[in-house]
């Protein structure tokens, strides 16, 4: 089982949304990092044959998507940023209801819905209207409408958004669980979403792959750009503007500690740190803020990407 991405390429009028993007994806949890805006969506929608590229083709096992037709769609699932969804609906008629849009057979579609239900912790809520469920419940809905048909490749854009860090730790845990034998390329901004369950991992920017590879090894690539230095404390808010700062720590004593990623030392008394991958995310993405906003380097991906 084997899904390759050949030189993808999608243009809107003079805009290049992906630029020649190629990636081979076996069985297991294929991480998509990038910044808003860096072409993740729009690959996803090409890879699901929602959206035709411009150049390039998805094949799977050797064969074109495009030549497959239905054939690939059967053996596809995909959980879109904002799936659609009947508010009035209970979370059974949905899910009979997307069963029956799959081909499903009736008696076999709610037997498995059931039990997608129970799987996704949303027994005895099955009567339930939609409306009336949480933004976790909803996503947790929605990834049991996307594997109804027991997809091979499972498609899922931003599928933690919004959600609290406790909604956050389940669903993931609820991916890998369902990644075991299929092939699964989850797209994200949220580091710690793709950090604890993905087993290999690229990294887009401006529609092209800059990094790609397992966890581990990206992270390495982060080694001897990463400072920590003890500051008085009065000094780390300009610090964090001018720098592309991870975390600033105050301690006692009017001392603070800043760490930070660059290509050398830029405060007097650095010392390297071991990198992360929040690490590694901060100096691919480090020259996308204005450094002119105060801490908006930090923010622009802490306040989702550490505290939910």
């Amino acid at each position: 089982m084997e899904l390759t991405l050949d030189r993808l390429t999608r243009e809107f009028g003079p805009k290049i949304a992906v630029d020649r993007l190629s990636a081979t994806l076996t069985p297991g949890v294929h991480g998509l990092l990038g910044a808003n805006g860096a072409g993740k969506t729009t690959l996803m929608r090409m890879v699901c044959g929602v959206l035709r590229p411009t150049s390039g083709e998805v094949r799977y096992d050797g064969v074109p998507v495009a030549r497959m037709g239905d054939a690939y769609r059967a053996l596809l699932g995909y959980l879109p940023q904002d799936f659609g969804y009947y508010p009035e609906f209970t979370a059974l008629d949905f899910m009979e209801y997307m069963a029956a849009l799959k081909g499903l057979d009736r008696r076999a579609a709610r037997d498995r819905s059931l039990a997608l239900l129970e799987r996704v912790g949303l027994a005895g809520e099955e009567r339930r209207r939609i409306r009336t469920f949480s933004g976790g419940m909803r996503q947790r809905l929605g990834i049991a409408q996307a594997v109804l048909n027991d997809p091979e490749v499972l498609v899922l854009d931003e599928p933690t958004a919004g959600l609290d860090p406790k909604e956050r730790v389940r669903f993931r845990n609820l991916i890998a669980s369902f990644a075991q034998d299929k092939i699964v390329l989850l797209s994200t901004h949220i580091v710690s979403d793709v950090e604890h369950i993905a087993d290999k991992i690229l990294v887009m920017r401006a529609g092209a792959s800059v990094l790609s590879g397992p966890p581990a090894a990206l992270v390495s690539e982060a080694r001897g750009k990463v400072w920590e230095a003890v500051v008085p404390a009065e000094q780390a808010a300009a610090l964090e503007a001018r720098l592309c700062t991870s975390n600033a720590r105050y301690l006692d004593g009017g001392r603070a500690l800043v760490r930070y990623v660059a290509d050398a030392p830029e405060v007097a008394g650095s010392a390297s740190a071991e990198p992360t991958l929040e690490d590694l995310y901060l100096y691919v993405f480090r020259d996308d803020v204005p450094a002119s906003r105060p801490h908006a380097r930090r923010a622009a991906h802490v306040k989702e990407g550490r505290h939910g």
